[in-house]
């Protein structure tokens, strides 16, 4: 159901001083979002950005017991070259989703950007974390503005750019 999900997509770092203020901003979106009747959040599971807002749906759980986490898996090996701690926590979170969805069987060139798609085309909000108008996360917000998703930006709302 459409209409009831959102997706992520944000930079894979997160300055250290922005962290407190975006968490804020995340917990507030999401509990507006949840309000306004979304149930289903979905995270790419990559590092940043879309493992910081699956922890907030995971946490937000206890006060808002209709949430469901999904993860779109781009492949099974997306965490393989992470340090060994972040690879426990991507798996932790991968134990607690709702539901996980392997976009590919296999890594290949241009998985991540199937996983992106995937997320985008079942979604009708994109809460992003975009500081820069380059790479994946652009490329995500440029596909959900084309395919009419309401899309969110905190790093706007907490004093980012989303410039050059």
């Amino acid at each position: 159901m459409r209409e009831k999900c959102l997706c992520f997509t944000g930079h894979r770092l997160i300055p250290e001083k922005d962290l407190p203020a975006l968490s804020r901003a995340l917990n507030a979106a999401l509990a507006d979002a949840y309000r306004e009747g979304i149930r289903v959040f979905v995270s790419g599971g990559a590092m940043g950005f879309d493992l910081l807002a699956a922890r907030a749906v995971l946490q937000m759980r206890a006060s808002f017991p209709g949430a469901r986490l999904v993860v779109a898996q781009p492949c099974p090996s997306q965490a393989d070259r992470w340090a060994s701690g972040d690879r426990q926590r991507y798996r932790d979170i991968l134990s607690r989703a709702d539901q996980v969805i392997r976009v590919s069987p296999a890594y290949y060139e241009g998985c991540m950007q199937k996983r992106n798609r995937f997320m985008v085309e079942r979604a009708c909000r994109c809460l992003c974390y975009l500081r820069a108008c380059r790479g994946g996360t652009w490329y995500t917000v440029s596909y959900a503005y084309d395919q009419g998703l309401s899309i969110r930006n905190l790093a706007l709302e907490i004093g980012g750019s989303a410039g050059s």
